[in-house]
Formats: structure tokens, sequence, C-alpha cells
């Protein structure tokens, strides 16, 4: 051991006289451990609430919207046969991130010809399934209401809906059931609570796209028999969302063979914005299109907001905690006036003299830090196995939603670490350049 070290561990071993000085300490550890302890768990609350949200959202969304700028197209065949998925789900596979990995082809079939490139294999996606969007009136026998229809195509095999397979889609919303003569409908379960309807009942859909009439513009409506609901967790979805047979849309919005967007699912959720902009520039000048990520920015960013300040504000106990650390330090160096003047005038440097106080300033914060540190993993480990605390039915989470991420742990304990660091400076600094003469005569 060496002498800094034997030295900063004897001045905090508490005696009678020194019991005050003691008492700070272990107040000091006992705030960074509190405030350690608090952040770890706080920060890993808001990290699972952005896992929960962007479940919830997935699991209606598509992860790339694809779309025309002249709006709705009818090519859209071959515009997914150019970006459709090929080879296994291991070749398909983008680790990297890298623009230039998920575009693959020589450099001949690169070059653009007219409109779409051709024999560009993209990396990565998933599957495509073409997609219809349209604002309609949706009534029953006792309720009326505005919702949002999607057109899908079961057949494609996607899981396009949370809660259903895509065998369930193709049983439910196929042409080919035999349960009844109307086409299925599956609704969110507040717009089927709010129109009063449930499994097996009908319900009639009223779009814009209907035909001129004698007496005026008549609506498009169509009779649709209720054959699912789904519950994403999103009130917004929830309450206002259906879907339908993309041809069932396509009639019912007057589109014929044409669609809203292609929908694009892609293995890599965090590579979606580089899938993105290879498939644009694959396809060319006439699309356009938005990953989840740009669709769900707002929301996205103000958690990103919250969990930034959430940090912020929670190290500000650690930083009070760090006052005490220095507050003790600076009483010890005036109760070891005496002790410093002899190890100067023994040839104690004014460095030796520095690192007693900042290893003793240091063992109070590591200590507060490993404990706060433990204590928090522990206590998120133990609310996301028994989801002990329950939250009202106003959330959009049953329990307290906890994702533990270890680099956010890393960082916490490296800022506290800092933080305590810099708390033993002033105090160590001064302790040095305190004058063995003045000190001896006067203390």
């Amino acid at each position: 051991m060496s002498l800094e070290f034997f030295i900063a561990g004897k001045y905090l071993k508490a005696k009678r006289k020194e019991g005050f000085i003691s008492l700070i300490t272990l107040l000091s550890v006992a705030g960074v451990t509190v405030g350690v302890m608090a952040l770890v768990i706080v920060i890993a609350v808001m990290s699972g609430a952005e896992i929960e949200f962007r479940k919830r959202i997935l699991g209606v969304e598509p992860h790339i919207l694809i779309m025309e700028y002249a709006g709705k197209f009818s090519d859209y065949k071959a515009v997914a046969e150019k970006i459709k998925p090929s080879g296994s789900k291991e070749n398909q596979s983008s680790k990297d991130g890298n623009y230039n990995n998920i575009v693959k082809g020589s450099e001949d079939t690169q070059k653009e010809s007219v409109g779409i490139k051709e024999n560009i294999e993209i990396k990565g996606i998933d599957a495509i399934s073409p997609l219809v969007f349209g604002q309609t009136m949706i009534r029953s026998a006792s309720g009326l209401s505005g919702a949002v229809v999607r057109g899908v195509e079961p057949a494609s095999g996607v899981s396009i809906i949370k809660g259903f397979t895509a065998q369930e889609l193709e049983e439910k919303l196929g042409e080919n059931r035999d349960d009844s003569h109307f086409p299925g409908i599956i609704m969110g379960r507040q717009l089927a609570n709010h129109i009063g309807v449930k499994t097996g009942d009908k319900v009639v859909l009223m779009a814009p796209g209907g035909m001129i009439s004698p007496v005026g513009h008549m609506p498009s409506m169509t009779r649709f028999i209720v054959t699912g609901v789904f519950d994403s967790g999103m009130y917004e979805y929830d309450s206002s969302l259906a879907y339908i047979n993309l041809k069932d849309a396509q009639r019912l919005m007057g589109m014929r063979d044409r669609i809203s967007a292609l929908g694009v699912w892609v293995d890599e959720l965090f590579q979606s914005a580089h899938i993105k902009d290879a498939i644009l520039d694959a396809l060319g000048s006439n699309f356009y299109g938005k990953d989840w990520m740009e669709i769900n920015q707002s929301l996205f960013a103000a958690l990103k907001l919250e969990k930034t300040a959430m940090f912020v504000i929670l190290t500000l106990i650690i930083l009070v905690a760090a006052f005490n650390i220095a507050s003790a330090l600076i009483m010890m160096v005036m109760e070891k006036t005496r002790d410093i003047a002899v190890f100067k005038a023994m040839g104690a440097t004014d460095m030796l003299i520095r690192k007693i106080f900042v290893i003793q300033g240091m063992i109070v914060g590591l200590t507060g830090t490993i404990l706060g540190t433990s204590a928090g993993v522990v206590v998120c480990i133990l609310l996301k196995r028994y989801k002990f605390i329950e939250l009202p039915a106003a959330y959009p989470f049953s329990t307290l939603p906890v994702q533990l991420e270890y680099f956010d742990v890393v960082v916490i304990a490296l800022a506290s670490i800092v933080i305590c660091f810099l708390s033993t400076i002033y105090p160590s600094y001064k302790a040095s350049k305190m004058d063995p003469v003045e000190a001896l005569r006067y203390g």
C-alpha cells in the first residue's frame, strides 16, 4: 500500500474529536448513493417507455413508406419487383449501417435507365406490401364515427396488425372467406366500443369517392362484417384505425388498381433510414419515402428531451453530495493542519499532499457510486421481473416499463465519479499550498 492510500485511510477512520467530520463523510456517501440509484432507475424507466412506444407504433405502422410525388400510383407491382426481398434473411441483413453495403450490384447495373434503376439488390428488406389510406365514416346500428381505413393485402405474408399473424389476416380479411357474403373489417378496440360493435356485427363504411347523381354527389358506401378487433396499446390508433382488404379499399375509395403507398418492413429497425435512401436511389426521382423515425419524430424527440432533462435534474442530487465531500475535506484540512506541516517538514511534496486528500474524497465518491449503481440495477431487475408497480388505466402501460441499458449505467457511474473528483480539487490544492512554518506556529 502506498503512503498516500495509508494516510487517507487513517484519516477516514473516525476518532472521538473528529466524529462530526466522519458524520459528514457518511452523509456524503449516502447522498451519492441515493443520487446514482435514482438516476439509474429513472433513466431505465425512460428507456423502457421509449421501447414500449416503439413496439406499439411498429405494431401497426410499416418501417418505411414509399410514395409517389404524383399521388396514388398504379404500377406498384413493378416498383415492388425492383426492391423485393431476395435471398435469406442472413444475406439481407446489413449490420454495419454503411449505405454502400446496403445497395449491391455492379457499376453497370447501378446506372439509372428510364425512371427506375434495373437489377438493384437492396439488402435488409424483410417484406413489402401495398397499402391504401383513406378517411371514412363508419356507421353501425348504434353509433357513427370517423375512421382512418387502411387497405392491406392479406396474402402478402406480412403480420401488419399487432396480435394477428399473416395467416389470421388471410382468414379474416381474405376474399375467399366462407363465413359471410360481406367483406371483413378489423378495427381498433376503442373505435369498436365507441360505435357499439363486436366481432360478427355489421357496419357500413362511407367514403368521399362516390359518383355524381341527379340529386348531387353520392358517397361510396359498402357494408362490412367485423371479423376482428385489435388493441395496439396506443389510444390514437385504437380509437380511429380500421383495416380492410386492399381490393375492397380500392373499390370503396374509387382508386381502381392504384394504391397510396408501399409499406416496407426491414430486418434491422435502426437501418431503416439507410435502406430508405437505397430504395429511393433505386427507384429514381419520382418517389419519396419516410421511415418510422421520421413519421414519429416529434414523439421520440420529446422522449429523448425528457430523458436528457431527467438526467440533468437528478445529477444535481449527486452534485449536492459532492458539495458535502468538499465540505468534509475542507474541515479535514483545517483539522490536520499540524499533520500537513509535519509531512512537509519531513520532505513531502505538494503532489503527495494533494494525492492524500484526492484519494480520501474519491474513496467516498467511489463507495457511494458503487453502492448506488448496485442498488439501482437490483431495483430495476426486480421491477422488470415482478412488475409490482401497476399504473392507472389512463397510461398506455399497465406496469412500469423498465429497460436497463448498460451503456446508460456506465455513463451515470462515470458522471458521478467525475463530479466527486472535481469536488476534491480545491480542498487538496489548499492543503498542498499550506506553509509548514505558519502551520506549525499557529496550528
